[in-house]
């Protein structure tokens, strides 16, 4: 029996290492290694890659993707709850409405994201209407700014917030709430004491699904902040494509994985069950 449910496990075991560990094991390899003079990287060792992340230019960088990370998980509950909680009532209709929800997966983000460019540039749908109507005198700065990304963000990641959050509150035993207004509580009351502790692994799930796209993200920032959002991910990108320093952009991304899980852990462990 061992032996022929290791043979059905072999090709999910070949897959992992060849697909995970192995890039993984080049990433680390080539943390430690040093840019070549042309590019590329030269095999001697050293450890001033992540020296270099100690720097305050790139300290700013990682604070400032984690800001905008929590910030786009935090828009992302408070606008996926109410959704959520709706679909979960919708009755016949909620295959409908869960569909109108996947619909932006089945057009290209890069494509999605070119339209949102188009309405908030200077000369975008937005500011025309506003200038035609007489309610502003100049463009606002709708484009290439934190607003802007973080908008892009939320666009892009809301459905991963509602999905796990849906699953949750349609599977919500509804003689609770029945028995609390019973109780004489009110609904703010039922929100927080009932309706919010049962959500409890819908927001958890939502919240990482949500958080850890958005700390490594680089194709938002870079369309919708230009050269004044440069968040973890733009960095990356930029190390491995126009500064051509591998070795550097192998630790900042290694640097990144490893601070995600440690972090990921220590919310589950401690901050996770207090999240309500």
């Amino acid at each position: 029996m061992s032996c022929l449910r290791t043979l059905f496990l072999a090709p999910a075991a070949l897959v992992m290492v060849v697909l995970i560990l192995a890039p993984l094991g080049v990433v680390v390899c080539y943390s430690f290694l040093t840019r070549g003079a042309y590019g590329g990287v030269e095999w001697l060792a050293t450890l001033d890659n992540y020296r270099r992340l100690l720097d305050p230019l790139y300290l700013e960088i990682f604070l400032r993707s984690v800001a905008v990370a929590g910030t786009t998980t935090a828009l992302c509950l408070i606008l996926a709850f109410p959704l959520a909680w709706f679909l979960s009532r919708a009755g016949r209709r909620k295959h409908l409405y869960l569909q109108l929800v996947l619909l932006p997966f089945w057009t290209s983000f890069l494509v999605r994201l070119y339209a949102w460019m188009f309405l908030l540039r200077d000369t975008g749908l937005i500011n025309t209407i506003l200038l035609a109507a007489g309610w502003i005198r100049e463009p606002l700065p709708l484009l290439y700014n934190h607003v802007a990304v973080v908008l892009g963000l939320v666009y892009g990641y809301l459905p991963f917030a509602v999905l796990p959050l849906y699953a949750t509150l349609e599977r919500l035993d509804r003689t609770l709430l029945e028995a609390a207004a019973d109780l004489g509580a009110r609904p703010l009351g039922t929100l927080r004491h009932v309706i919010l502790p049962l959500a409890a692994p819908g927001i958890r799930a939502a919240a990482l699904l949500v958080f850890i796209p958005c700390l490594g993200t680089y194709l938002v920032p870079d369309l919708l902040g230009g050269s004044k959002t440069i968040l973890v991910g733009t960095l990356i990108q930029n190390q491995f494509t126009t500064a051509r320093d591998w070795p550097f952009g192998a630790a900042v991304s290694l640097t990144l994985m490893v601070f995600t899980v440690v972090a990921v852990l220590i919310w589950l462990r401690r901050g996770g069950d207090k999240l309500l």
